[in-house]
């Protein structure tokens, strides 16, 4: 019966970290299912899911520990379950570009959450604008919006709100 850990690493910037990682992962036994992985900073984060019976995620455990110890990488692990399918939401994605300012993730996380929307994804970036170097800030996400909540007044809503912090803002389905 498969079993599942939540792994999260966090360690300085290097060629072959994932290799690492990915090796120890496989040696014992494991199937990486999912994986999230991005520089941030002078740092690497990954976030993984991994797959395998019990012994071998009871190994993998050990061995991870081992790894953080020798490698310098910051190494949590957590038992888990997959999640289930979600039939009673549909997935949306919202791309917001702007004026890097204090407080857009904040803003943004608190609409969703005050109309219950999970945020199921979320990435952001600071850049310089084309032609003017401004910096800017772009976040990419994916919510999962209960089937009862009326759409198009959810999207007027965001919009108002958007326009309200001067975002420019998409919504739409996800494509399968």
């Amino acid at each position: 019966m498969k079993q599942h850990l939540a792994v999260s690493a966090v360690g300085s910037d290097r060629t072959g970290i994932v290799h690492e990682l990915s090796r120890v992962i496989t040696e014992c036994g494991g199937s990486i299912s999912e994986s999230r992985m991005a520089n941030l900073g002078s740092e690497f984060a990954m976030l993984l899911l991994v797959s395998g019976n019990w012994h071998s995620l009871a190994k993998l455990e050990t061995e991870l520990k081992k790894l953080g110890e020798t490698s310098g990488l910051t190494v949590n692990v957590k038992r888990t379950e997959p999640r289930g399918a979600r039939t009673d939401m549909v997935p949306y994605s919202i791309d917001v570009v702007c004026l890097d300012q204090t407080g857009i993730v904040s803003g943004l996380s608190g609409f969703f959450s005050s109309r219950a929307i999970d945020i199921a994804e979320l990435s952001t970036r600071v850049y310089a604008a084309a032609h003017t170097g401004a910096q800017m800030f772009a976040v990419q996400m994916i919510v999962n919006i209960p089937t009862r909540i009326h759409l198009a007044q959810l999207r007027e809503e965001f919009m108002d709100f958007c326009d309200s912090l001067n975002l420019d803002a998409i919504m739409e389905p996800v494509k399968s």
